[in-house]
């Protein structure tokens, strides 16, 4: 048996798109950033446990804090799905730490209200996370969170700007296979 030297591939080798040094650093804080927003997450439903909350509760509560907001503003402003604010709201209002109030502008959408216990609540979180920032920031340092908290806000500007990427060529084959369109006859022999 002979053996083949210098084999060739019947195919390239795929060379990834090339960045730009501005592209590299922004792809190396992606994972970094998903990373610390798990974290985040943890402290914050950490913070709310002592006062018998979640994190999400928490964040309702704060929003309703100042002024009352529908369900669909708060869900608005929290980046949420409207139903999952609808389920936290509902419980909230169940706990009587809110209450559901009419709304002068909308005749449907009501008002979620925080209540004098739920706000005695949403400061004993408060109270804590206080507590959680004040020593995590002195280990960081005024001046970099405030460059991170910079850096952080044209982030979000730049993203919320742009439109998301289009499909590339090989998705849009390969979704269509996977999750055929009712028009498509090709992946769908009976034509529906």
């Amino acid at each position: 048996m002979t053996k083949i030297s210098n084999r060739q591939h019947a195919v390239k080798p795929s060379v990834p798109p090339r960045r730009t040094p501005a592209g590299d650093a922004l792809s190396e804080l992606i994972v970094p950033a998903i990373r610390l927003r798990a974290l985040f997450t943890k402290a914050g439903e950490a913070i709310a446990k002592p006062a018998g909350q979640s994190l999400a509760r928490w964040l309702v509560l704060d929003v309703v804090a100042d002024a009352p907001a529908t369900v669909a503003q708060i869900a608005r402003k929290m980046g949420l799905a409207r139903q999952s604010v609808q389920r936290v709201a509902d419980l909230l209002q169940k706990e009587r730490l809110t209450t559901y109030e009419a709304n002068p502008g909308h005749r449907r959408a009501q008002l979620v209200k925080v209540t004098a216990r739920g706000l005695s609540t949403l400061r004993a979180i408060e109270a804590v996370q206080a507590e959680w920032a004040n020593a995590v920031g002195a280990e960081i340092g005024l001046a970099d969170l405030r460059q991170a908290n910079d850096v952080v806000a044209r982030l979000l500007r730049v993203l919320a700007a742009r439109r998301p990427l289009r499909q590339s060529r090989l998705t849009r084959r390969t979704s269509r296979i996977m999750v055929p369109r009712k028009s498509d006859s090709r992946t769908d022999p009976s034509g529906r």
